[in-house]
């Protein structure tokens, strides 16, 4: 940094080169006074006799006998530089010791050159480090400008059901706290995920997904924790677990309601911050990780079924973030088209210019039993069946889940408003509901699950309690 004559700042020695077995002998204050303040090179040919330089003793001491001192000046580009936009950046300090020769105005010559050109040099190196820093921070702002815009705009749609799911996760991501995202299938709870670890301090850590409910309990332990070779039929090798795979990142378990009560247990422990083993293993693992938990399923009610551990229903449900469905933010439709419709355009092999106004309001009637998922393939089925510029009212194919049933549709549920009341557990009225629903859809299990609006995994394990 530049200095002045008042404000002596200490000095860093960056190189020096000396006699084998002699210590470098440091320059003195007021040399360096006279420097800052003159900004011109001093030779003193004989130390010992020029008293104006004051530093007789000290020479002797040192046994100096000539000095020269260049000062590093950085040039200001100005119109009519003078010495005093030149500040001093460092010095060039030569001297003569013993019974070496005195320097000479040759040496005071080669002196002043090679400081101009280490003064260069340094400002040079300096800028360039400068430059670096900045481009490094604004890379870092960049990635995460485009990191929160990724993903704010992928949740889509101007609600003000969205707009509180934005600002609970604006609250949630810089937090470590484990966090519930409950909500119909369909409704983006993993992009609501995605932005939270998008914009928490774990950005650049890794995000790992697994559906709880896509696995056997066996494969799903595995899946979570790992195993070692050889620790069941098929462990050909080792494998690392998501835990394991998250570290210092976040991991996404979707359909949480759905992990097996044996698994729970295991689970909870991990959650709480203590070490697992893999499957087959004896060796501790620590992890850190955030766990973002995702359902679809009522755990209040499976905590009173015996299904879901209280214990891990309080440890999941410190940050909850409801999304809502669809059919309550009719407002997000158009957003949501015409976001979709942007990216499926790309893919479309032929031009598409938009969709027409009755379309489009069609849609935004729709009660989207199927969400925001239900909306995209719909718009995706229309553009890849479709034959025209725009896609018309012709080109939508809606589901008629979840619309209002005629009179041939009602299913008997055994309790009529005009039958007398039956006071029956809440447990055996959904059993009676779950079995006329099947033997309504003549034994289609998909196609009851769809209209009951829950899962297949969840049919299948209900209708094994029963």
């Amino acid at each position: 940094a530049a200095a002045t004559a008042e404000s002596l700042p200490p000095l860093a020695v960056l190189a020096t080169r000396q006699p084998d077995g002699e210590s470098y002998h440091r320059i003195s204050d007021f040399l360096v006074r006279t420097l800052i303040r003159d900004r011109q090179a001093v030779l003193a040919r004989n130390v010992m006799d020029d008293s104006q330089l004051a530093l007789a003793r000290e020479s002797a001491a040192r046994n100096v006998v000539s000095i020269i001192c260049a000062p590093l000046r950085v040039r200001v580009a100005t119109a009519a530089p003078t010495a005093d936009d030149q500040p001093v950046i460092g010095i060039l300090h030569v001297y003569s010791a013993g019974e070496e020769r005195m320097l000479s105005d040759a040496d005071l010559e080669l002196a002043v050159g090679v400081a101009d050109n280490l003064a260069i040099a340094l400002d040079r190196h300096a800028a360039n480090e400068r430059l670096s820093q900045s481009l490094a921070q604004s890379r870092r702002q960049i990635d995460q400008l485009h990191e929160q815009l990724d993903s704010t705009t992928e949740l889509v749609g101007r609600s003000q059901a969205l707009e509180q799911v934005r600002a609970e996760i604006r609250r949630a991501a810089p937090t470590q706290a484990t966090v519930l995202i409950r909500g119909e299938s369909g409704v983006g709870k993993e992009l609501v995920a995605r932005a939270i670890h998008r914009q928490s301090k774990r950005r650049d850590g890794p995000l790992v997904c697994l559906n709880c409910a896509a696995l056997a309990p066996t494969l799903l332990e595995s899946e979570l924790f790992g195993h070692e070779k050889g620790a069941f039929t098929g462990a050909t090798e080792r494998k690392i677990g998501k835990f394991e795979a998250a570290h210092d990142g976040t991991l996404l378990l979707d359909e949480i309601g759905e992990m097996p009560s044996e698994l729970q247990a295991k689970f909870l422990r991990v959650l709480e911050g203590q070490p697992f083993e893999r499957l087959g293993g004896n060796k501790p693992i620590q992890t850190n990780v955030r766990v973002i938990a995702a359902t679809n399923r009522d755990l209040e009610q499976a905590v009173k079924d015996k299904d879901f551990r209280a214990d891990l229903y309080f440890r999941l449900r410190v940050i909850e973030i409801e999304v809502a469905p669809l059919r309550s933010r009719l407002d997000d439709v158009p957003p949501l088209v015409e976001f979709f419709l942007e990216q499926l355009r790309q893919h479309a092999g032929r031009r598409l210019s938009g969709i027409e106004p009755d379309a489009l309001e069609l849609l935004a009637r729709h009660t989207w039993p199927g969400n925001v998922r239900e909306l995209r393939n719909v718009l995706e089925r229309a553009i890849v069946l479709g034959n025209h510029a725009t896609i018309g009212v012709e080109d939508l194919k809606l589901s008629t889940l979840g619309q209002p049933a005629t009179e041939s549709d009602q299913v008997s549920l055994d309790c009529q408003p005009d039958s007398p009341f039956e006071p029956i557990p809440l447990s055996e009225l959904e059993q009676r509901h779950i079995l006329a629903m099947l033997e309504h859809c003549a034994g289609n299990k998909t196609k009851a699950a769809q209209t009951l609006g829950i899962e297949r995994s969840t049919l299948d394990r209900k209708l094994k309690r029963y």
